[in-house]
């Protein structure tokens, strides 16, 4: 006859009888995990609100054509007379810089035939 011999290492596990329904576990998260699983979430979101926000002045383009006010050099025309011609009651050194950075000018020396657009602000 052979004997056996019981140790308490070798003892059998009971078996739950959720783990053999095939219930699952609830997940459980800890303070870190749901703090890390909330970064995630938001994260992408926060970029895609401030790439909007960032980017929102492109949609306030007018609908319709705009008529920006010009007026074409003559030979012998300065931009101090064409200052004092648009805005008589301005200082035409005003005129004549806003005239410049408006056109992107490198300097207050033009040529005939030269297409200038006008600050609105000194017209009518």
């Amino acid at each position: 006859m052979t004997a056996f011999t019981a140790h308490a290492l070798s003892a059998p596990m009971p078996i739950s009888s959720s783990a053999v329904a095939g219930e699952r576990t609830r997940l459980r998260l800890t303070r870190r995990g749901r703090a890390v699983i909330t970064t995630l979430i938001a994260t992408p979101i926060v970029i895609a609100m401030l790439s909007l926000a960032l980017s929102g002045g492109e949609a306030t383009a007018t609908s319709g054509p705009v008529d920006i006010p010009v007026v074409t050099l003559e030979a012998g025309q300065t931009l101090w007379q064409v200052a004092a011609s648009v805005a008589p009651n301005a200082n035409p050194a005003d005129v004549v810089a806003d005239i410049i950075t408006l056109n992107e000018l490198d300097s207050a020396s033009v040529m005939p035939g030269q297409t200038l657009m006008l600050p609105e602000r000194y017209l009518d």
